[in-house]
């Protein structure tokens, strides 16, 4: 693990494969550390000839805390936005966006392809439409175009979503979470593996438990709003919008409004994949991923 140092914050990141390969940015979601990457995935796209930097979103895993803010008061965001106020926030989505662009930057990569998985897809999304000469291409991953009066989550998710997890902090009580997480939005279609569940709960936990930055992390996403819509239509960059069709979280019309919000871009479907990526889906999701990448023409680092 290596820390860049930019302009007001560190990011923690990972690189993987030949770094003459082509440079690929992969960004995660609401307070997912990288290590969350699936190795699966790392490992195929290292075999396509991708050199793959993953990193820590700021306010989560070993980059940048923001706790100087405190904890978040989402059901306050969520009146201000209803209001049409601006929602107060340390940071916002765009923000995030920046960062990616500026870790490349301080990597010496001057292009790159960029894989954005659920929140880290809007995050990505917002990369390509603000920094259109870094994105070489663009990868959504279950993930929404943030636009208003789409299928909401199911039920389930969103009880998911509203109820305190671990609430108490401990290291069983991650597990236990990563657990029921993983029983909600895992994908039906492909078997799930509970020792690596549990393992990979454990290492997260004790890489770094931090729920206070975890919570920050939607608060951008509320205080950003839809504002990403009207520029999907001007991204440029060869785009691949991948999504699960048994999604709870972000159901499959989320990813079909950014498929045709983004001109010329590509869909996959994946029967019986959810709100994760099952390793029995990864050699098509990295196939997919190299057949986008091959639409653009990487012509400087």
């Amino acid at each position: 693990m290596a820390l860049a140092q930019l302009n007001n914050l560190e990011l923690a990141y990972e690189t993987y494969g030949d770094p003459g390969g082509e440079p690929l940015l992969l960004v995660h979601g609401l307070g997912v550390q990288l290590t969350a990457w699936s190795p699966a995935l790392i490992d195929a796209l290292v075999a396509r000839n991708f050199h793959v930097v993953a990193y820590d979103n700021r306010d989560v895993g070993l980059s940048s805390k923001f706790d100087a803010w405190g904890p978040a008061d989402i059901p306050e965001a969520f009146r201000q936005a209803r209001a049409r106020e601006p929602v107060s926030a340390p940071y916002t989505l765009e923000d995030m966006a920046d960062d990616g662009i500026a870790l490349l930057a301080a990597l010496n990569v001057t292009r790159a392809h960029v894989l954005g998985l659920s929140n880290g897809g809007a995050i990505a999304q917002l990369m390509a439409i603000r920094h259109p000469r870094t994105v070489a291409s663009l990868v959504s991953v279950m993930a929404t175009s943030g636009r208003r009066g789409l299928p909401r989550p199911t039920e389930a998710a969103q009880a998911w979503l509203n109820t305190p997890r671990n609430p108490e902090g401990t290291r069983d009580g991650a597990i236990q979470e990563a657990l029921e997480s993983a029983a909600l939005l895992g994908s039906p279609g492909f078997p799930a593996d509970e020792s690596a569940i549990r393992a990979a709960a454990t290492r997260a936990y004790d890489r770094s438990f931090h729920p206070d930055g975890n919570s920050r992390h939607p608060l951008a996403s509320i205080a950003s709003g839809d504002s990403r819509v009207a520029g999907l239509a001007d991204i440029t960059s060869p785009t691949l919008v991948i999504h699960g069709a048994d999604d709870p979280l972000v159901p499959l019309a989320q990813g079909e409004d950014v498929h045709r919000s983004v001109p010329d871009a590509q869909m996959l479907v994946i029967e019986g994949m959810a709100h994760d990526v099952p390793d029995g889906a990864v050699p098509q999701i990295a196939d997919a991923v190299l057949a986008n990448a091959e639409r653009a023409l990487l012509t400087d680092r």
